[in-house]
């Protein structure tokens, strides 16, 4: 079997975290396990909305083919970021991972309901949030069949 045919294509990813200790931990996470997809951060759920619209400052962004996104934000909640994918047209089959330290049951609920595809609660120790990383990618990249738009 060639690399070609065994070895996913790189995606674009797009964290949506407001904690730089959590987009260093997640970088860090990307550069340890040699993962080659290009990690984008963005600190707020408008600039989220920007960046997947290429409004702005973001009007040269790649398309991402998976969205980790943390549910409190500032500006415009993880919440309403979801809402707002999933009720877009041209942005809905993007795949969208909830990260977030939330372990509410109505986060978790409110997230499937608004057509998250996984939730993932973000561990506290350094190891295996660098491993949950590694999981979502390995899934997400590796396993699962994404859309190509």
């Amino acid at each position: 079997m060639t690399e070609s045919s065994s070895t996913p294509a790189p995606i674009d990813v797009l964290l949506v975290e407001d904690d730089p200790g959590d987009v260093l931990m997640t970088q860090e996470a990307f550069a340890h396990h040699k993962i080659r997809n290009t990690l984008h951060v963005v600190s707020d759920g408008v600039q989220a909305v920007q960046f997947l619209r290429r409004q702005g400052q973001y009007a040269d962004a790649p398309r991402p083919g998976l969205i980790l996104l943390d549910l409190n934000l500032p500006r415009k909640d993880g919440r309403e970021v979801l809402a707002e994918i999933k009720s877009d047209e041209e942005l809905c089959s993007i795949p969208v991972v909830v990260l977030t330290t939330s372990e509410a049951e109505e986060d978790i609920l409110r997230s499937y309901r608004l057509h998250a595809n996984a939730y993932v609660t973000k561990p506290v120790d350094f190891e295996r949030f660098m491993q949950v990383v590694r999981l979502i990618d390995d899934f997400f990249v590796t396993v699962v069949k994404l859309p190509t738009r």
